[in-house]
């Protein structure tokens, strides 16, 4: 199977050869209702609004006009429950395994950390929505990432596949899922092995997914007049964690950063268009 999945509509542990993360995109006409069985879901609006009823809850999704207008408000469904999913637009219903059930929970846009990370032509954005330690789950974690026009992003390469080598890893299973501000816009995303058993540079455009079951990722590059989005989801066997380890060829770039400056056209608004 390729790592990388064009147009793509729903990511299982299943289909993806892996056994943690889940991803499931739906347009929105009439109500979806999903039984989570042994998985927690985040539930994102990517373009649209809408409503979710589970168990004795409803919880109103006020969304956004698009991945590129700031962050969305959310809702958390843990394991062993229904929900209905009714509105307009397109969601992503982010899963993963759980070993514990927690509550039905909503997430206020304005309660997100929004996080300007990198210098330079490095300088990205994060929606760090259901970070650890910013929002109760037991194994997911889900981040947004801008980055804009001409920028690299996930950058220096780094990994997150061995917890065992004392290097402060996590081990995660992750998934990209693209969106691409423009007519006929691009990016371009790159993962690979020390070993190059692994080693894809592909052109990504709104849609498409791609798998990172190990190895070094990035950059994730913004094609010039086109803003580049993506929904990172991770999960694994441990607790929820980003930890991870640079490519030690690349990693003096983060003391290079210390004397630049941070890129001014992030955080990103509602009003702005790429020229």
């Amino acid at each position: 199977m390729s790592l990388h999945l064009k147009g793509v509509t729903e990511i299982t542990p299943e289909s993806a050869g892996w056994t943690y993360t889940g991803l499931k995109i739906v347009t929105l006409g009439d109500a979806v209702t999903v039984s989570t069985g042994g998985d927690e879901y985040a539930i994102l609006p990517l373009a649209g609004s809408g409503q979710i009823e589970a168990e004795s809850n409803t919880l109103a999704l006020e969304g956004r006009e698009s991945v590129f207008a700031g962050p969305s408000d959310f809702a958390y469904i843990p394991k062993d429950c229904e929900f209905r999913l009714s509105g307009k637009g397109r969601f992503a219903l982010a899963h993963a395994p759980a070993r514990r059930r927690l509550a039905v929970a909503y997430g206020a846009a304005e309660d997100v950390p929004v996080e300007i990370r990198g210098a330079g032509n490095c300088t990205r954005q994060l929606n760090n929505f259901l970070g650890p330690g910013v929002f109760p789950a037991d194994r997911l974690v889900c981040v947004e990432v801008l980055t804009p026009e001409g920028n690299w992003s996930s950058y220096p390469p780094h990994k997150h596949d061995d917890a065992t080598q004392g290097n402060g890893e996590a081990e995660l299973e992750e998934i990209y899922y693209f969106e691409v501000h423009g007519e006929h816009g691009y990016g371009i995303h790159r993962t690979y092995t020390a070993d190059r058993s692994i080693d894809e540079t592909v052109i990504v455009e709104s849609g498409d997914a791609f798998l990172v079951p190990r190895g070094y990722h990035g950059p994730c590059i913004a094609a010039p007049g086109h803003d580049l989005y993506y929904l990172n989801v991770l999960a694994g066997p441990g607790e929820p964690s980003l930890a991870f380890s640079d490519d030690p060829a690349h990693h003096w770039l983060r003391e290079a950063w210390t004397d630049m400056d941070t890129d001014p056209r992030l955080p990103m608004t509602p009003e702005r268009t790429p020229r």
